[in-house]
């Protein structure tokens, strides 16, 4: 059973929308999903760590980069996301700042099955100690599916701390798509809980920008 009023979704949405017209910012506002959790213990019990595809994609401007074979670095350049080859790779000669800086400069990673087994020996741990190890990409479906499959993901992950923010949508939704979406991420994060509901304090939704609005 969702705790999650639909009046009160329906009119938080409405909220945000209103608040981020008045004051038009130069670029697209993400809205994002706060969550406060209470009777948890990160030390003691499980952490979660969950992923949920949402219909509607939440961050159309995800920064990629595809580190690929031949073919796919065509498709990534036809796609507007970055490609390196293995050459590319090979040149970064295992350095820890260079990976380092290129863990920061791309929000998700996808991999060629060829290059994907090479990674550790080409790049050691960094890219899986930062937690972007790529998802792999195959030569089954076209590219552009899964660079889109990737946006949609939503990632639900406890760390140290009670309280998680993931990115639901922007400003440029329609309040339908805004509600379905958090909707399905708040059900889904419930229910990686270890007593649902009775584990969720605090639920807020807010833009980039703008005042947060409480949903629970």
């Amino acid at each position: 059973m969702s705790k999650l009023n639909t009046d009160t979704l329906k009119e938080g949405v409405t909220f945000l929308l209103e608040k981020s017209k008045e004051k038009p910012r130069k670029f697209v506002e993400t809205i994002e999903l706060q969550i406060g959790l209470k009777n948890y213990d990160p030390q003691k019990d499980k952490r979660f760590n969950g992923t949920v595809s949402l219909p509607v994609i939440p961050r159309p401007k995800l920064k990629m980069c595809i580190l690929g074979d031949a073919k796919h670095c065509e498709e990534a350049t036809g796609n507007g996301i970055d490609s390196m080859d293995v050459e590319a790779l090979k040149k970064l000669n295992k350095n820890k700042k260079l990976i380092k800086k290129l863990a920061k400069k791309y929000q998700h990673f996808l991999a060629s099955e060829s290059v994907i087994k090479q990674i550790p020996r080409l790049l050691g741990p960094g890219l899986n100690k930062a937690g972007k190890f790529p998802t792999l990409a195959t030569h089954n479906e076209p590219l552009e599916n899964k660079i889109n499959d990737v946006k949609s993901q939503v990632k639900f992950q406890l760390k140290k701390v009670l309280c998680l923010a993931v990115a639901v949508g922007h400003v440029e939704m329609s309040e339908k798509e805004l509600f379905i979406n958090i909707q399905m991420s708040v059900n889904f994060l419930v229910s990686l809980l270890k007593k649902n509901w009775q584990n969720v304090k605090s639920l807020y939704i807010k833009t980039t920008m703008g005042p947060p609005f409480r949903l629970f």
